[in-house]
């Protein structure tokens, strides 16, 4: 009977070192895990100041004068380049899906004028699209031939609101989260 609880003792004693001896070894290697990701994190992640003695770069003038690529005035609308005036850039729509409503959509849209680009005439259409894409469903733009509808569906909302003075409707930026 005494030799029966001696090896009782014996077995838990073995249990108890076992066990304490896993423990060690866990953390010891979640310490060595927790260095290494952040000595990797360190070495391959851009420095999010810049180095001493040098200055963050710089706007460019445009963004700086306008908030967008070209343009000065407020009430102006910003010209994509220099090259081609009659080519504007509408400010970028965001907005939910009717279907499923936790996605979202983002679009940036370039008008090309056949005349002098008119503010008024930008906002609208840029209004008109918005209130469109909250009626879209994630179904109906899925795919090449869902994007090829969204763009002949915008098209045609251009081509009802500017009646002939807007010839091209250029898609800068897609993007469904």
């Amino acid at each position: 009977m005494a030799a029966l609880m001696i090896a009782d003792a014996e077995s838990t004693g073995k249990k108890k070192s076992a066990m304490i001896v896993t423990i060690a070894i866990v953390a010891v290697l979640s310490v060595v895990g927790l260095g290494g990701g952040w000595l990797v994190g360190k070495m391959l992640a851009p420095a999010l100041t810049p180095p001493a003695g040098q200055e963050a770069p710089a706007e460019p003038e445009a963004k700086a004068a306008g908030g967008h690529e070209a343009g000065g005035e407020k009430g102006e609308i910003p010209n994509i380049s220099a090259s081609q005036p009659n080519l504007v850039a509408l400010d970028p729509i965001v907005t939910n899906l009717a279907y499923p409503s936790e996605n979202w959509i983002r679009i940036e849209l370039a008008l090309l004028f056949n005349g002098t680009p008119d503010p008024a005439l930008a906002e609208e259409i840029h209004q008109d699209v918005l209130a469109y894409l909250r009626t879209v469903s994630l179904q109906q733009v899925q795919g090449p031939r869902g994007f090829q509808y969204l763009r002949d569906d915008v098209s045609e909302i251009v081509d009802q609101r500017s009646q002939g003075r807007i010839s091209k409707v250029l898609f800068r930026m897609f993007v469904i989260e």
